[in-house]
Order: C-alpha cells, then structure tokens, then sequence
C-alpha cells in the first residue's frame, strides 16, 4: 500500500469538494511548503545556538562565501539576498551591535564603505555553516545521491523559468 501524507489527504479533499479543478500541482508545491516550515522551524534553532535569525545568517554566509577579505558593499550585500536596503540596514546594525561585521571605509570617498566579518563573527559563521548543512542534509537522507542531483536540476530547471531569478552578482 502506498505511503499517503497530509498532502495526499488535502488534494483527496479537493477532488470531493471541486472535482474540476486539478490539483495536482498542490502535490509538488504543498509538500515543498510543508518541507520548508519543518526547515525554517529547525534551522532558527540550529542557528539560534550561534545568536543568529535567519536574515542575520544569510547575510554572514553571504560574506563569508565571497572569499577573504570578506568584504561586500551593502549594495552587493541585499542585491545577492534579494532584499531592500532598509532590510539590510537593519540587519547590519544587528550584527554590527552583535560585534559579527564592521564597516571599513572606503579613504578615497568617505560616504562609501564595506561591511565586513570581524575575527568573532568569521568563527562564528563557519561553526553555523557546518550546522546549516547537516541540517539540510539530514532532510535530504531519504534521498539517492541521483535522486537529489535529479531533484536539484529539477528545481534549477523552473527557477531558470522566472525571469525575476536572475543572478544579481556578475
């Protein structure tokens, strides 16, 4: 007998209650929602261990993954993250307060800077980095490595579909 799930239950319901609607697509996208909130919910407690929220880790993770020095302009910052500037300032001054990140000014125009990791917060991001991808992988033991590798090009597959997903950063 097939293994059924909260899903399977949901597009049952609305096979009885409008038949001429397909709901079929609710079988992909309702279980990537549901496998996103048990992630979110589980990654703000593995992060919570390293005094980061979620939008503090991306913006540590950003840093780090763009190589030493670990340095971006805020610009870079929230055009990688796909978030508004006032969103990044508020992430900043948390991180900066944090001792996490440090502005380091540009001599030759002093109204332009760089935010980058202190010696604290590179420690710190590369302990939760290490976290943050047990986690996920943890979610992804039910998997083959070829049924992963499939699954993700699947996923790269419709993001390249919205022209709203373009890399930001050359």
């Amino acid at each position: 007998m097939p293994m059924k799930d909260h899903v399977d239950f949901v597009v049952a319901q609305w096979a009885q209650a409008m038949p001429s609607v397909d709901a079929s697509s609710m079988e992909v996208f309702g279980r990537m929602a549901r496998l996103q909130k048990h992630l979110e919910r589980r990654r703000c407690a593995v992060l919570e261990q390293y005094g980061f929220k979620e939008g503090e880790f991306d913006v540590m993770a950003t840093l780090r993954r763009s190589g030493a020095p670990y340095q971006l302009t805020p610009t870079e910052l929230y055009n990688s993250l796909l978030i508004t500037s006032g969103a990044m300032t508020n992430r900043l001054s948390r991180l900066k307060e944090a001792g996490m990140v440090e502005q380091i000014h540009d001599p030759a125009d002093k109204r332009s800077y760089k935010v980058a990791l202190t010696a604290a917060g590179l420690a710190a991001i590369e302990k939760a980095v290490f976290s943050h991808t047990d986690l996920q992988n943890q979610f992804l033991a039910p998997l083959r490595i070829e049924e992963r590798e499939a699954l993700a090009q699947m996923l790269k597959l419709m993001l390249a579909k919205l022209p709203e997903d373009v890399d930001p950063i050359p």
